[in-house]
């Protein structure tokens, strides 16, 4: 496994020079438009989070928990594991 570090300790390290990848990166975040048709989109497809509910815990009888820990009784680091599904 490779050890991420920062930019700062990249930008850091005696005789590294920039690359042209990382440059034309820097200058496509500069230059972005962020008038764009995309963010535009994005902010019709979103929700302020004054909009969302507030979460409510609403506890459950012992037999509904008793038919969920049957129906999933896999566990891992105390949390009920679901199996993948997959639809076409």
């Amino acid at each position: 496994m490779s050890k991420l570090m920062t930019v700062d300790i990249l930008s850091s390290i005696k005789g590294a020079k920039p690359s042209e990848a990382v440059n034309k990166l820097f200058d496509d975040i500069k230059n972005a438009d962020i008038n764009s048709e995309a963010s535009i989109n994005l902010n019709k497809n979103s929700v302020s989070l004054q909009d969302l509910r507030d979460d409510i815990v609403i506890e459950s009888s012992a037999l509904e928990k008793q038919i969920i820990i049957e129906n999933f009784p896999k566990e891992k680091n105390g949390y009920l594991v679901v199996s993948k599904v997959i639809e076409e």
